[in-house]
């Protein structure tokens, strides 16, 4: 048998000089060798499995790009393949070709070839490999369908769900698995949001992916009562009020996480739509130089929180990253000696450190309320969820002319509108300029799969219909398209990044806030003074290949 520092330097794997760097670490730690490796970064996890694979006469696979037979898949439950951590992803004949990390697990493969009814034939993929593409093909899918199929024989009336409220305390039973599956499932494919949307004949589950909607499941209308009963005890809302939205939170564990839930009622004229939003606690640890900002754009956003006092907004539509950006600005200058307040509707993420308040309107709690409050707590820095109306504005404003560092949300399409916007709320304008610092309008677009993104040179028409910034004559840039592989769901995209429109005020600016002046005369006056645009932000993420043409195009007008 060969050693596997000599079938590594055959694979081009590592150099002699990493070889013998990593043998003298060995003797010195009494590591293995391969650890070694990994270790110093020179290894990946794959390459060492690998060649361990080649070492002992085995195949290697790398499941990422594998096209693995959903034929195969099917022939063994999904519950083995987690617990073994094997996937079936080929069928050789009679024999069923079977990916594991741990190909001397004889009772792994014991199982399999019991369930099966078929002779196991075992290739080597790493750990991290095989977890991932377990979740992408062992789904729940199909169990969902037959959950629905079964709740829908005990309950074919669809306003049963008040006598059929004993039966959902039982974690076997159908609906309640149907549900957990759901949100399981949504979990698993990286999705932000659950509809759980009732039509005129079927019930209708869609999952939001990276900003965009894909329809999952349909199941019988029949199960429509049931399942909206369920999500509501689950997010402790009144079960017997339909005919007003309601808002409740809710929250499960994941793989040894735990995951908050945000859930909304809305009566529509089919019954009641439910949409679950999920909130995953790790974007809130977030730093600011994983949102994509440009250094430019860091840059003059930093020196406007790192101030002790002034307002700053971060503006754009539901659903486009402002609430993560706060959080990651709270966690740049939350610090010990620092008295930082929240005041939110609903508090989306638990943070460490600070003080957080729940707005309830019912108890008479609103934001103007809570802030003016929270004012004579003697805070350093005060985040509120959203300026909604003139009193919450007017409070922010002086509060951010007192000494205190403001940071909030609204509802505008671009940064200079901000301003325009807030003396519309009745701000009187000279206000608004001694107030406001800066405005950073965010989109967020979907991020190009780094597996499969292939580069091109777009044609003269292509940069002309999307007016990118090209002048004819100039070289053409070479850009990236999707593709689509199995890593990222045949979508071409994985994960999303933001696009960023920092504005900065300045006394010119000031001047035309106090002079109210158009929103077109303040995004002259700031681009003068080089703000960058959304749209630029985005040709140049376009350019550095992290997103493609057609998705800033999609997102930003």
């Amino acid at each position: 048998m060969k050693q596997l520092g000599e079938i590594l330097l055959e694979e081009g794997l590592i150099t002699e000089e990493q070889l013998l760097r990593a043998l003298d670490e060995q003797l010195v730690r009494g590591t293995s060798l391969g650890r070694s490796l990994v270790a110093q970064g020179v290894l990946s996890e794959g390459g060492l499995t690998r060649a361990l694979a080649l070492q002992v006469g085995m195949t290697f696979v790398d499941l990422d790009g594998y096209p693995v037979d959903r034929t195969a898949v099917t022939l063994v439950p999904a519950a083995l393949c987690r617990r073994y951590t094997v996937l079936p992803v080929a069928l050789d004949g009679l024999s069923l070709v079977l990916a594991t990390a741990d190909p001397g697990n004889v009772l792994a493969v014991d199982d399999v070839r019991a369930v099966s009814g078929r002779p196991v034939v075992t290739v080597v993929a790493t750990h991290d490999d095989l977890v991932r593409a377990i979740d992408r093909f062992c789904r729940a899918d199909d169990e969902i369908e037959d959950l629905s199929s079964a709740f829908e024989e005990s309950q074919r009336d669809p306003q049963a769900d008040l006598s059929t409220l004993g039966d959902m305390v039982d974690d076997d039973a159908p609906i309640v698995r149907y549900v957990n599956l759901l949100v399981t499932q949504a979990i698993t494919d990286r999705a932000s949001d659950i509809h759980i949307e009732p039509t005129e004949h079927d019930l209708r589950v869609r999952y939001r992916i990276d900003g965009v909607l894909h329809e999952t499941q349909r199941s019988p209308k029949s199960i429509q009562g049931g399942v909206v009963s369920r999500v509501k005890i689950m997010a402790d809302i009144d079960i017997a009020e339909k005919r007003r939205p309601q808002d409740g939170r809710m929250s499960v564990t994941h793989q040894g996480r735990t995951i908050d839930l945000r859930v909304a009622t809305l009566p529509t004229v089919w019954g009641e739509k439910i949409v679950l939003r999920i909130l995953d606690n790790s974007t809130a640890s977030l730093d600011l130089r994983e949102l994509s900002f440009l250094d430019d754009n860091l840059r003059t956003y930093r020196s406007a929180y790192t101030k002790p006092y002034g307002m700053i907004l971060v503006t754009g539509p539901t659903g486009s990253g402002k609430s993560t950006t706060l959080y990651a600005t709270l966690n740049a200058v939350s610090r010990p000696e620092v008295n930082v307040i929240t005041v939110e509707d609903p508090v989306e993420y638990r943070l460490p450190g600070i003080s957080q308040v729940q707005v309830n309107p019912k108890a008479g709690l609103t934001f103007a309320g809570a802030l003016r409050s929270i004012l004579r707590s003697d805070p350093d820095i005060v985040l509120l969820g959203e300026i909604r109306d003139h009193e919450t504005a007017q409070i922010a404003v002086e509060a951010a002319l007192t000494g205190h560092m403001v940071l909030s949300t609204l509802h505008t399409n671009d940064a200079p509108s901000a301003v325009v916007r807030l003396t519309e709320m009745g701000i009187e304008p000279f206000l608004v300029g001694s107030a406001l610092d800066a405005v950073v309008a965010q989109r967020l677009a979907r991020r190009l799969c780094e597996r499969c993104k292939v580069p091109y040179e777009p044609t003269e028409a292509e940069l002309d219909g999307a007016r990118f910034p090209w002048l004819p004559g100039e070289p053409v840039p070479l850009l990236h398209r999707p593709v689509g592989c199995p890593a990222c769901s045949r979508t071409g995209y994985r994960g999303r990044i933001a696009l960023h429109e920092v504005m900065t005020v300045s006394e010119r600016i000031e001047l035309l806030a106090v002079a109210r002046a158009s929103s077109a005369e303040i995004t002259a006056a700031a681009m003068a003074e080089g703000m960058r645009p959304l749209r630029e932000d985005g040709w140049e993420k376009v350019v550095r290949g992290l997103t493609s043409l057609e998705e800033i195009l999609r997102v930003v007008a």
